[in-house]
């Protein structure tokens, strides 16, 4: 019992820094990859407006949003979150305000269930996912989040 106290020591010796180290860079590319799908996307929409809003009315059915103002909100809640996102500024607020408007996309585009290539909707749940670890475990060492608290003045 005594060597196997002794190696699960050995074993678990660094266990603090790579959680804080390992969990900070997982936190950061996290925070880039799916900040990097949501800019793209809002920069899509706002590329062709018109065939923005003609989805927004035709295609998306958001609930309890008119079609102008939930395109408004979807392209700029994808455009302005994934910045906060890229430099960790309010993570935890951006990565929820985030997942809300991904789980929206979800709720507001059922066809995306019947597409014979389960990628697209499987995207989604994986974009959901990582948003949540953002959410819970927050943006890590490499965030203004973290510096403007080591900053704070007790």
């Amino acid at each position: 019992m005594k060597n196997l106290s002794a190696l699960h020591r050995l074993s678990t010796r660094h266990d603090a820094a790579l959680s804080e180290w390992g969990g900070s860079l997982l936190s950061l590319a996290i925070r880039l990859y799916v900040g990097w799908q949501f800019l793209k996307a809002g920069m899509a929409k706002l590329n062709d407006w018109s065939a923005t809003l003609a989805l927004f009315h035709d295609e998306y059915k958001v609930p309890l949003l008119p079609p102008d103002l939930a395109a408004y909100l979807g392209a700029g809640g994808e455009l302005v979150l994934p910045l906060l996102l890229f430099v960790g500024l309010f993570s935890r607020p951006a990565a929820l305000a985030l997942f809300f408007v991904n789980a929206m996309a979800v709720i507001s585009y059922p066809q995306l269930f019947s597409f014979e290539c389960p990628a697209a909707i499987n995207d989604h749940f994986y974009w959901g996912a990582m948003l949540l670890v953002v959410t819970v475990f927050g943006p890590g060492r490499f965030s203004l989040d973290a510096l403007i608290g080591s900053k704070r003045l007790v």
